[in-house]
């Protein structure tokens, strides 16, 4: 077989036309034009992203509350499970920042097994979102809303860093962010100065490597240097926390399998099921699975966007949800389609899905073989590289732009988005930012709508209108936010006239508002003795109406070609109006 080009976008059938989601049709496609020269691009790619993993899922795993081996568990299960069933080509899952705001009380209330069975209930949801084909649904949400709740997630992820980062003598950090920051505040004069010099090192190192070195990932040089200085700085008498202090290290064995409700709860004893626990948990499930679905298809248009591929958002969906339902079986928690990590696998040459599994293979032989290694990695370095991912998640820059080129309304919304995520959780943040974001879009749509009587010329029109006849031009859609302003000028007719054109070709659409709003101004215009012509109808408004049962009214007529209702309406008005035809 010849390999492709590593460049050649790689495009399903559109998943519109499926009438099911299709597993694996990532993995299926790339396998249908796969040769060793892929194959020698994925491990490469799936290599570089293993790197950057690697320490990345210890971290937001201790940043999430639990040790960090759940993090690799996580990157193992669910980034293979995801890349052999997914729809998105080069997407690379396993845990991400995003979610450590939604899991850290979720592991304070319930512990280890709680957060297990949450991911499995938010698995479960986001294989029925898959189902019921509301992949496409998720990239409506609004762009200010997602750089809102991400800028505001940022936000949080940092506070919650700089306990370690320096070395701070707090048990357990506050959950509302104006408390944490106050405990932070109160426990500066305790700093541990070797915990922040180790964090002040990492983060340097983290910021200027990319700059230097652009061919070896940063964490690869700036952690076991980290490590080192710790080491160094330990020889000394100056204590530094590191994995193995905190948690005792990295068991160096495969993960097993286990019941998630028989893992640890926050007593310590075996979690247990009940109806009442996951009513409990219910909640975060779906908040958890709410932000993976987004997260996870917004992660997948931008891989689309460097690559050109086509994902398949209902395909991409199902193979997160069986992620998360496997994952909490081999000790896992919420995993999700990462952008920093998919986004370092296009860069590394990945031609397809099998890049993502040599990534969580990679991670799973660097257990067996590293654990007792990476038990030295300092608490304060990664801090310092959740700091860094806390800084690229928040794009400023483009919160920036935003707050200066947007509309009012969009930055409103975006401000918002922020404090609500920083002040209260996600799900406020999001259910409030929709909301609003559609009310403002409604409000733009109902200033597009408006009808308006025709006095000069119309494109379609040859010759002028009989006397008695009046042409009124209704455009835009028709909708409950817009249908009373966009009939508003038909509520007074003058006398003398005996008809009225209604032109609507402009009108795409129209709900049941919409239908009320302009049965009410033709029932009015009926009473004054005005026959009704409707124009131009589009084929959505028409098969309302007709559902309606408008085709049956006598001072009514409906026609779907202007030219025609024209036609119609000249014959009617040279005609006795005693005599008026029924209903087209």
């Amino acid at each position: 077989m010849q390999g492709c080009c590593p460049t050649m976008p790689l495009k399903f059938d559109p998943p519109q036309r499926q009438s099911a989601v299709r597993p694996a049709i990532a993995l299926r496609t790339a396998l249908g034009r796969y040769g060793v020269s892929d194959l020698r691009s994925d491990v490469l790619a799936g290599l570089v992203v293993g790197v950057v993993a690697l320490p990345l899922s210890m971290a937001l795993a201790i940043a999430s509350g639990v040790p960090p081996q759940f993090g690799l568990y996580t990157a193992i299960v669910a980034g293979a499970v995801t890349a052999l069933l997914g729809g998105s080509m080069r997407q690379v899952s396993g845990p991400t920042a995003a979610f450590v705001v939604l899991l850290v009380p979720v592991t304070q209330q319930f512990g280890p097994g709680g957060l297990m069975l949450a991911t499995l209930l938010a698995g479960i949801i986001l294989v029925g979102m898959a189902l019921a084909r509301l992949g496409r649904l998720i990239l409506f949400i609004p762009f200010p809303v997602t750089t809102g709740f991400t800028t505001g997630i940022a936000i949080v992820i940092a506070s919650m860093q700089l306990k370690d980062f320096f070395g701070l003598p707090i048990a357990r950090m506050d959950e509302h962010f104006i408390a944490r920051l106050g405990q932070i505040g109160s426990a500066l004069g305790q700093l541990s100065w070797p915990d922040f010099a180790v964090g002040v090192l990492t983060l340097g190192l983290l910021t200027v490597l990319p700059r230097v070195v652009r061919s070896v990932p940063a964490p690869l040089l700036a952690l076991p240097a980290a490590a080192l200085v710790g080491w160094g700085l330990q020889q000394a008498g100056l204590p530094v926390h590191t994995i193995h202090s905190r948690f005792g290290g990295v068991p160096q064995a495969l993960p097993s399998v286990m019941w998630p409700w028989q893992a640890p709860g926050a007593d310590g004893a075996p979690l247990g099921m009940s109806f009442e626990l996951l009513r409990a948990l219910i909640g975060p499930a779906f908040a958890i699975a709410m932000l993976g679905a987004i997260e996870s298809l917004l992660s997948a248009v931008v891989a689309d966007g460097i690559t050109g591929d086509e994902h398949d958002p209902d395909t991409e969906l199902f193979a997160q949800g069986v992620g998360n339902i496997a994952a909490p079986f081999f000790g896992g928690f919420a995993a999700t389609g990462a952008i920093a990590r998919t986004a370092t696998n296009i860069r590394a040459g990945a031609r397809s899905p099998v890049a993502a599994v040599v990534h969580a293979l990679f991670i799973l032989i660097a257990i067996l073989a590293l654990a007792p290694a990476l038990g030295y990695l300092p608490m304060a370095g990664l801090a310092a590289m959740l700091l860094i991912t806390a800084r690229n998640m928040a794009e400023l820059r483009h919160v920036v732009h935003t707050l200066r080129v947007a509309p009012r309304g969009d930055t409103l919304v975006l401000l918002l988005c922020i404090t609500l995520t920083v002040l209260f959780d996600m799900v406020v943040s999001v259910s409030v930012g929709v909301v609003l974001a559609a009310l403002l879009f409604m409000g733009r749509m109902a200033d597009l709508a408006r009808a308006e009587e025709v006095l000069g010329g119309h494109p379609h029109l040859r010759e002028p209108l009989p006397p008695g006849v009046l042409l009124y031009q209704i455009a835009g859609p028709l909708f409950f936010g817009a249908a009373r302003k966009a009939v508003g000028a038909l509520r007074v007719i003058q006398d003398g006239v005996r008809i009225v054109i209604l032109d609507m070709t402009a009108v795409p659409m129209m709900d049941a508002t919409g239908l009320v709003n302009l049965e009410s101004t033709m029932d009015r215009l009926h009473n004054d003795g005005v026959y009704v012509v409707i124009a131009g109808i589009q084929a959505q408004p028409h098969a309302l109406m007709v559902r309606a049962g408008w085709r049956n009214r006598g001072w009514l007529t409906i026609y779907r070609n202007f030219e025609d209702a024209v036609v119609f309406t000249r014959t009617l008005a040279a005609s006795d109006l005693e005599h008026r035809p029924a209903a087209n």
